[in-house]
């Protein structure tokens, strides 16, 4: 329904978005994310054929975006982030305006009521655009979208200035058209992807750095195989049944939470999925199984992860991992641990008398400069990770101060 093929766009110097392909099946919901600056809405106008591209291809029901406009944006119904109104129309006024400029073949009067009843203005369709909320705005347009009844649906933040109510209905009501039409929408707000998107596509940077559901790229960015089952029964013959499950490598039951009832913690080998198996060897002991999570990254894990990296983990981690990195690089040196700490504590000089006079040539020179430099960056780590533990909290801070001042 959407082949998009090698998409480049550039403004000057700046490539916006870089080589990137993929395609929409019909009745496919696509949930298009990334960060400020990644492309996202560059990508989202071209599709729409809003500004042309630098070089690629984009394709819509067989037709090139480029080559025929016309024909490929008959297909498409185009909600923008800040929906194109005639404030001064009344909504019906503003919807037959619309039916007039696509050309529609639909029978008029059925084919506005049905859009008004799907998007549920037909309360305010008789009234001035410009008087209504945000929230029956965003409506307006999103039915004007829909006028012509396109396959395919693209939607920039479809549910901006909605209240919670109607939020759930435009969800609701982008689950129903996903099954006769192809939509993609781009939004900020993760949950809503999380709810109506079969598949998402994340952009960083003006390039695709995932492609997947939800399910499979939390599979892939997790190293994590981990479930949480709440089960009754004798803890201990739980424990054994749930160890006879090939492919188990640790289980741990927590706290009673019911009488009777325990909470375990299941890890498996990666990639294997053992929930049906555990469902069937409990029942078959005739053990209730009353809750059974997997220990899955969020979909705001996920992008984070992804877009963001090592800056993604907290502080106090990247320092245990940074200390642990340069730990490894000195041993690969010849450093044992203890040969490490000695070094530590005399500085860079432990280096220096580790090497004699006939292994000085240009090789070793080399390997000592970069002992130096790694054993210099093990200290400054060291010492900022003491400056952290040993630093004054708030209250000990203002302690210090009022005995200064003699209070």
């Amino acid at each position: 329904m959407i082949e998009v093929k090698n998409l480049v766009k550039h403004y000057g110097d700046k490539k916006a978005v870089n080589d990137i392909s993929f395609t929409v099946e019909k009745g496919e919901i696509l949930g298009l994310l990334g960060p400020n600056g990644a492309g996202k809405s560059t990508t989202m106008n071209m599709l729409t054929g809003y500004i042309s591209s630098t070089s690629g291809t984009v394709v819509i029901n067989g037709e090139d975006i480029l080559e025929n406009p016309i024909k490929a944006k008959a297909q498409i119904g185009y909600l923008p982030e800040l929906p194109p109104l005639y404030l001064d129309m009344t909504v019906n006024g503003y919807l037959n305006f619309l039916y007039d400029l696509k050309k529609c073949k639909i029978s008029r009067r059925s084919h506005i009521k049905d859009v008004c009843e799907l998007t549920k203005i037909s309360d305010v369709s008789e009234r001035i655009i410009k008087n209504l909320s945000k929230g029956y705005k965003q409506r307006v347009g999103l039915a004007g979208a829909l006028i012509g009844n396109p396959p395919v649906l693209i939607l920039d933040e479809p549910t901006v200035g909605l209240d919670p109510k109607q939020i759930i209905e435009i969800r609701t009501l982008i689950k129903k058209l996903g099954k006769s039409h192809t939509v993609i929408i781009s939004s900020h707000i993760l949950p809503e992807i999380q709810a109506v998107c079969d598949r998402v596509i994340i952009i960083n940077k003006g390039q695709i750095v995932a492609d997947d559901t939800e399910h499979n790229l939390s599979q892939k960015v997790s190293t994590d195989h981990r479930l949480t089952a709440r089960i009754e029964g004798d803890k201990n013959e739980v424990i054994k049944i749930i160890k006879s499950i090939e492919n188990i490598w640790q289980v741990r039951a927590d706290v009673e939470k019911e009488p009777n009832v325990y909470e375990y913690d299941i890890e498996a080998a990666e990639g294997v999925d053992i929930r049906r198996e555990l469902f069937f060897k409990l029942a078959e002991n005739k053990m209730p199984l009353l809750m059974l999570k997997s220990a899955n990254l969020s979909l705001e894990d996920i992008f984070l992860k992804i877009t963001m990296g090592n800056e993604a983990i907290a502080p106090e981690i990247r320092e245990v991992k940074k200390a642990k990195k340069l730990t490894e690089e000195l041993e690969k040196l010849g450093f044992g641990v203890g040969g490490l700490q000695q070094a530590v504590s005399k500085g860079a000089g432990g280096a220096e008398n580790n090497t004699t006079a006939d292994t000085a040539d240009v090789e070793n020179k080399s390997v000592t400069e970069k002992k130096e430099k790694l054993i210099t960056a093990v200290n400054e780590n060291s010492k900022k990770t003491d400056e952290k533990n040993n630093s004054p909290k708030k209250g000990e801070k203002q302690k210090n101060v009022d005995k200064k001042e003699g209070k």
